[in-house]
């Protein structure tokens, strides 16, 4: 048995993709070859390697969606690109011989699984997000098996066959984590509220700047608690709270880092969670039933994270403060509104947890192999 994995980019493309392959590989050893495909300029280079997965690439890049000279120049390379990746792509799959190729987003699984299809090889494709990508809703015309995580997005993509709501794999540390034994560990107050904050890993300007006011209007106001990450951008953070008078470094209740590497123990301690609106950690908040206020990143592609957003929010697991509405004061408003009411972050809890899928690496890996063709008989 051999699987093609194309995918890269982000880590909410290549992490699931990883999850699953490492599935299967645990289920079936030796007899199942799996290769990843992606581009040598992206992390997929570091994350696949480092799982131990064999890795090759192709050179493909996305187009810019601006007029200016420099956007022009990279769009041209990306015409080029496009050409001769097709070439690439048909050289990788006719030396692996691959008996299913699955796409799970990014630039590079567009010209993989086009050329897999022509050759006759069976695709599958997992879409992370409510509001498909360009790339998903042009292959998703002709893959064997179309994979959702979110509901919402069965309105907005054609497809060849019946779509399947999968869910995303989230990482078993954070399924498995106890709520009390994290807070333990982060020292902090068992009876007051823990709000998580933070905007990525190159941290969000926006999300920063409110968040400094969120604290410092509740600078004598010890109902909650904080922990936000600035992001590597965001170094400015700590200045700009003590130009706002908080002296965070003498308060147990205040806690500003530049990155959350041990996101398995600040999430499931949380109460509630103020983020963006990527796939990947809406359905980490799924998970754990985590109540969150979700200020999506209004450039990205599709606007898909407002859509990504909507869906909890729809379902009263979350509310949503869009960029251009975001202040200090509509913020602390909104978590003053949602840690005062108990019942209500209890009821938000509880439907965030209703719409996980938990089992989901196990759904992708049955809805991939049942797509690979039987052998023929005579060989």
């Amino acid at each position: 048995m051999k699987i093609l994995f194309a995918t890269g980019g982000t880590g909410g493309h290549i992490n699931p993709a990883l999850a699953v392959a490492s599935r299967i590989r645990e289920q079936y050893g030796d007899e199942a070859e799996i290769l990843f495909v992606g581009t040598p300029d992206h992390m997929e280079t570091r994350l696949v390697p480092n799982a131990g997965f064999d890795f090759t690439t192709i050179k493909i890049s996305g187009f810019q969606r601006s007029f200016a000279p420099s956007a022009i120049v990279k769009n041209f390379k990306t015409l080029f690109r496009l050409a001769s990746s097709s070439s690439e792509a048909k050289k990788i799959i006719a030396e692996f011989e691959p008996d299913v190729v699955v796409g799970f987003g990014g630039y590079v699984s567009g010209p993989v699984l086009r050329k897999a299809h022509k050759m006759g090889i069976p695709i599958a494709i997992h879409e992370q997000n409510a509001f498909p990508g360009v790339t998903n809703k042009a292959l998703a015309k002709y893959a064997e098996v179309v994979m959702l995580t979110s509901e919402d997005a069965k309105e907005r993509i054609e497809c060849l066959n019946e779509p399947v709501v999968t869910g995303l794999p989230v990482r078993g540390e954070l399924i498995k984590a106890n709520r009390a034994e994290c807070r333990t560990i982060l020292n902090v107050d068992e009876d007051k509220p823990l709000v998580l904050s933070m905007g990525g890993s190159l941290g969000a300007i926006a999300i920063n700047k409110a968040m400094c006011g969120v604290i410092a209007n509740k600078k004598d106001d010890h109902d909650c608690q904080f922990l936000h990450a600035t992001g590597q951008n965001g170094k400015w953070v700590p200045d700009k709270l003590h130009e706002l008078g908080v002296d965070f470094e003498d308060r147990k209740d205040i806690e500003i880092r530049e990155y959350i590497d041990d996101m398995h123990i600040c999430m499931p301690a949380a109460d509630l969670v103020v983020c963006r609106a990527g796939a990947s950690s809406l359905y980490e908040l799924r998970a754990l039933g985590k109540p969150s206020i979700l200020i999506p990143y209004p450039y990205a592609a599709e606007n898909h994270q407002y859509y990504n957003a909507m869906e909890l929010v729809n379902n009263n697991a979350a509310r949503i403060i869009e960029e251009k509405d975001l202040t200090a004061e509509s913020l602390t408003e909104m978590i003053n509104e949602l840690i005062g009411d108990k019942e209500l972050l209890a009821e938000m809890s509880k439907n965030a947890s209703e719409m996980a899928i938990l089992n989901s690496t196990d759904l992708i890996v049955e809805n991939i192999l049942k797509v690979i063709k039987p052998k023929n008989s005579e060989e």
